[in-house]
């Protein structure tokens, strides 16, 4: 058997599992083991989650035959170790998320020997936000710890560029009398200056020259962020969420952060502060009453054509869903610049009610999915007063 052939035999032994060992070792030379070394340690972590019929010693004594991951502390967080050096990031994310799922491991995360262990993620960010009122007193510190981690890189991420976004869009609104060469505003410079064309030169000799103004007026626009905390957004509320903290600290935006289910949650006030403490803050889960939300912020809104509304929800809606659509219709009229995303997240669209979402759309209130590097074109774009439609077109997940 040829190198090819050995190798095709241990993709299908990985693929299959232990129970086709025999079976494919038997159509080796030496009728010997296929996997060895970190093949076998590779198959063994992902045996302890994805393969049924595998027996793994990670419960109950060393050496005993036991299946699934059990409850065994230090069996738990070797293989925890093990899954983060054996495979790439973004497949840890996954393997982990799957261990918590099939196997019931949430009681286990509240160890911190184990959290130490987990890799900081936003799905083990959302399972610690839905378990944040049993987690107990000896692991809070872990579980903010790892929190804090995937805060700080999702900042690192996007604040950046937010704040570039929203500078750039209302920064460029009005002219100054001050001279700068870094805010010359050519377009503005050349087309009113056009009639100085001197033909003969082939100069432009403009008498007056334009610059913009750089000072931001204090609260210039209202940005709501209205979220759905069901557990179906998960990873959408934990980006909303940031995002609303980064629009908090700039002087430009006067910014609401509310969160939902059945009830209405306020976080307006704490989003300005630690994001961390934002996210222990919300409770993952329950029903949905959009309707109820939108009724809340209307409160918000002083001057619609200064006002950007921000649903970032599903639409899967649990309360009267006729008068959401009226609100939301009603809101858009008015002038506010009005949106829904059915994702803010990395994972592309999830499920949503595809029938409110045509009625939205029909009302000119775009409805889609948007990834979190894709965001700041987004807001630029709405402050700037573009349309809403060809920049949801343009940015759809």
């Amino acid at each position: 058997m040829n190198d090819i052939d050995l190798m095709k035999l241990k993709r299908w032994r990985m693929i299959l599992g232990a129970a086709a060992e025999e079976s494919l070792s038997s159509m080796t030379a030496d009728n010997g083991p296929l996997l060895e070394d970190e093949d076998a340690a590779m198959d063994a972590a992902l045996a302890a989650i994805y393969d049924e019929t595998f027996e793994s010693s990670l419960q109950g004594a060393a050496g005993a035959r036991t299946a699934g991951l059990g409850k065994s502390s230090p069996r738990l967080a070797k293989w925890l170790g093990d899954v983060r050096s054996l495979f790439p990031t973004d497949i840890v994310s996954v393997i982990q998320a799957d261990a918590i799922e099939r196997k019931g491991l949430k009681q286990l995360l509240f160890e911190p020997e184990l959290l130490s262990q987990v890799k900081p993620d936003i799905h083990m960010v959302a399972t610690l936000m839905s378990l944040r009122g049993q987690i107990p007193e000896k692991a809070k510190e872990m579980a903010r710890q790892l929190v804090r981690a995937v805060v700080d890189e999702i900042l690192k991420r996007m604040e950046q560029e937010l704040r570039r976004a929203v500078t750039g869009a209302l920064n460029r609104r009005q002219h100054s009398p001050l001279p700068s060469a870094s805010g010359l505003d050519w377009k503005t410079t050349i087309r009113r200056n056009l009639k100085n064309y001197d033909r003969d030169r082939g100069l432009l000799i403009p008498d007056k020259v334009y610059f913009f103004d750089r000072v931001r007026r204090s609260k210039e626009w209202t940005v709501i962020l209205d979220i759905d905390q069901s557990g179906s957004m998960a990873g959408s509320v934990i980006y909303a969420s940031i995002v609303g903290s980064i629009f908090a600290s700039m002087p430009a935006l006067d910014t609401k952060v509310v969160v939902f289910d059945t009830e209405v949650v306020d976080l307006s006030e704490t989003c300005a502060n630690d994001p961390v403490d934002m996210l222990f803050g919300i409770q993952l889960g329950g029903g949905t009453d959009i309707n109820k939300s939108i009724s809340y912020c209307e409160q918000f809104v002083a001057e619609p054509n200064k006002t950007l509304f921000i649903l970032v929800s599903d639409l899967y809606e649990g309360g009267n869903q006729a008068e959401m659509i009226r609100r939301l219709g009603e809101m858009k009229q008015a002038g506010v610049k009005t949106l829904c995303l059915l994702a803010l997240s990395d994972e592309g669209v999830p499920s949503y009610d595809e029938n409110v979402a045509k009625k939205l759309a029909n009302l000119g209130i775009p409805c889609f999915g948007c990834s979190p590097d894709r965001l700041p074109e987004l807001i630029e774009g709405a402050l700037k007063g573009m349309d809403l439609q060809a920049l949801a077109d343009r940015l759809k997940t």
